[in-house]
């Protein structure tokens, strides 16, 4: 672990810490949500503050069970992770430093494996979308924002090659099969 990084607790076999920028991201996720939704959406304040702390939540909820996902592909590889590193908004799978030299395709079967379970996610956002929008508020667009969270930033935005992303680990490893 890195000195200023706090563990947070195991979960499913893995360690699972953040580093301060992951507090400093939720903290500013939380106000920029909290304005979003009490000047755009028919919420009350206190149900906007409420709303967007959820949809926070939501959103680390979210990048574990991305993580998670990463873990069973990796396992399932014979390599599998020891931990998830928050960052910034994000997460990073960890793996053991003394791993030693894998096959492409172990690395390419590790990064596909997030992207599913967040594509699953999405199905069950859009399915609770749809019951809730009859209803309206702060259940409904909590589960528009994990919907929209879960498909546009955790399976699509996944794909982008950004050097820190699955499609980063997929385009270098693509072509060394």
């Amino acid at each position: 672990m890195m000195a200023r990084e706090m563990r947070l607790g195991q979960l499913a076999g893995l360690t699972f810490s953040a580093e301060p920028s992951a507090l400093i991201t939720s903290l500013v996720l939380w106000a920029l949500l909290g304005t979003l939704a009490a000047t755009l959406l028919p919420l009350s304040l206190p149900e906007a503050i409420v709303g967007s702390f959820l949809a926070m939540l939501l959103h680390w909820l979210s990048e574990t069970l991305h993580q998670l996902g990463h873990a069973r592909a990796a396992r399932l590889t014979g390599h599998p992770m020891i931990g998830v590193r928050f960052w910034g908004p994000f997460g990073a799978s960890i793996y053991p430093a003394d791993e030693g030299t894998l096959p492409a395709a172990v690395h390419i079967r590790r990064a596909l494996g997030g992207p599913p379970v967040s594509l699953l996610l999405s199905i069950i956002g859009l399915l609770l979308t749809l019951v809730l929008r009859p209803f309206g508020g702060l259940p409904f667009w909590l589960s528009l924002f994990f919907l929209l969270e879960n498909f546009f930033v955790f399976t699509l935005g996944s794909f982008l090659p950004l050097g820190f992303t699955d499609g980063s680990t997929l385009l270098y490893w693509w072509n060394k099969q």
